[in-house]
């Protein structure tokens, strides 16, 4: 399915093929990773070339393709091949490649045509198949989450909670992190990317676990904001906020509505609330083989106007950050089923005082 329509793609834009070279999406259209691959598509043929480390593996894993091996200068091999087939107008992606390698891929006989976000509509539409995927991925990570929540005491770095969320990961079987997990606390949740410290998580304060891993191939993302003891007026406050902030946008999670809908409502219930200015980044963003993909959950910009489909997933993740006291984010994966957003977290959003 996927290769049928990056084919009707490639002859609608007019080209007799297109080279993808950035690994995340040689891996979306063939499921084989590669720090040295190139996917060649045309309106009847698809090729990957690998080079010696990879190609015995390459040939196995992908017996319905074309696999050809890279056997000198990646970039001759490249014009040799295309010139093989015939290719004149070639389609690549401009966002993905370097300086250095458009300059090199010029030559005589062909015309290099970049493209921008080349896939970015396909990815942004998950199969049912990486829904599944995506959800046994956040199943795992929620029971690392819960058994964080057992192990966690005033006292540890915010570093041994990292690191007891990266050994549960491999536990479970996952290749990683999805992104370096950030463990904050106290004043340091007030930065939304704080980088986790060597910094003691201390009884009377906030804590924010933003983390997640990679599971076949897929990232997840989860971030909740627990209190270690009894929480404070001001606390609980800005903590009921930030939940119904994330309530009130999954609401407009719905099939015709645009994605600056999620975001205003989340934002406005925020400012309504007195707390305007706090929230300072965009309420998701879309998520799948990167952990930040197309599209952006924001009110600004031309996503902004992006019409909610079946099979979108993204993040919602709204926040309020007072500097110099703390920060609380609560943060799911939501997949669009229905017409509507589904959480795929099976943890809930209710405030936990350990």
């Amino acid at each position: 399915m996927k290769l049928r329509k990056v084919k009707e793609l490639v002859k609608k834009s007019d080209l007799d093929a297109f080279m993808i070279s950035s690994p995340s999406n040689v891996f979306y259209l063939t499921g084989f990773r590669s720090s040295h691959a190139y996917v060649i598509i045309t309106p009847d043929s698809h090729h990957l070339l690998t080079d010696a480390r990879y190609y015995e593996r390459a040939k196995s894993f992908l017996p319905e393709w074309d696999v050809k091996l890279i056997d000198q200068n990646a970039v001759k091999y490249i014009k040799f091949f295309l010139k093989e087939l015939g290719a004149k107008r070639i389609g690549y992606e401009m966002d993905k490649v370097s300086c250095e390698l458009k300059r090199s891929l010029r030559s005589k006989g062909f015309a290099w045509i970049g493209f921008s976000g080349f896939l970015k509509e396909m990815r942004a539409i998950k199969s049912k198949e990486e829904i599944g995927i995506m959800r046994e991925g956040v199943k795992k990570s929620d029971l690392i989450y819960r058994k964080l929540l057992e192990f966690v005491k005033p006292g540890m770095r915010e570093m041994d909670l990292r690191a007891f969320i990266v050994e549960e990961i491999f536990k479970m079987g996952a290749s990683g992190e999805s992104f370096p997990a950030i463990v904050a606390s106290g004043e340091g949740s007030a930065i939304p990317h704080w980088e986790t410290s060597q910094k003691k998580i201390e009884s009377g304060k906030n804590l924010l676990i933003d983390m997640g891993l990679v599971w076949k191939g897929y990232c997840t993302d989860f971030t909740r904001t627990v209190f270690i003891g009894k929480a404070d007026e001001e606390f609980r406050k800005a903590y009921q906020t930030v939940k119904d902030a994330h309530l009130f946008a999954l609401d407009k999670v719905k099939v015709g509505n645009t994605l600056g809908d999620v975001d205003r409502a989340a934002r406005k219930h925020i400012e309504r609330k007195g707390f305007k200015g706090l929230f300072n980044h965009s309420t998701g963003h879309g998520i799948g083989i990167d952990i930040h993909e197309y599209p952006r959950v924001y009110y600004k910009g031309k996503d902004s106007k992006r019409l909610i489909q079946e099979g979108m997933v993204f993040t919602i993740e709204p926040g309020i950050y007072i500097p110099g006291k703390f920060g609380i984010r609560l943060e799911n994966i939501v997949v669009v089923e229905d017409d509507v957003g589904k959480p795929m977290s099976e943890i809930d959003l209710d405030l936990i005082e350990l």
